[in-house]
């Protein structure tokens, strides 16, 4: 555990789950304790899955150890969270 830049106490490092919810109301946790690529590629995954397309998978996301949310993906409207507008954001932040 480490101090998080945003003087949040008690963030993780490297430490991310990814579940998938489906549209009878259950949830399956497809990735435990997991680094940021692995997490973010199982998203992906998930997410373009068959049951993604279909609608029987109704939402992805991504947490971490800290059980944030970092990314979610939700069935007819795609990724969610972050909005384009803090991707936008992050990106011309890390341009300057």
């Amino acid at each position: 555990m480490s101090e998080d830049p945003s003087g949040r106490i008690g963030s993780t490092d490297g430490e991310y789950s990814v579940c998938q919810f489906f549209k009878t109301g259950e949830y399956e946790y497809v990735r435990r304790w997991v680094g940021i690529e692995e997490a973010v590629k199982a998203a992906k995954h998930y997410s373009s899955s068959v049951g993604a397309r279909c609608g029987i998978v109704c939402k992805v996301i991504v947490t971490d150890g800290g059980d944030c949310t970092n990314l979610v993906w939700e069935f007819g409207k795609g990724l969610t969270y972050p909005t384009r507008e803090m991707l936008d954001e992050n990106r011309s932040r890390n341009q300057n």
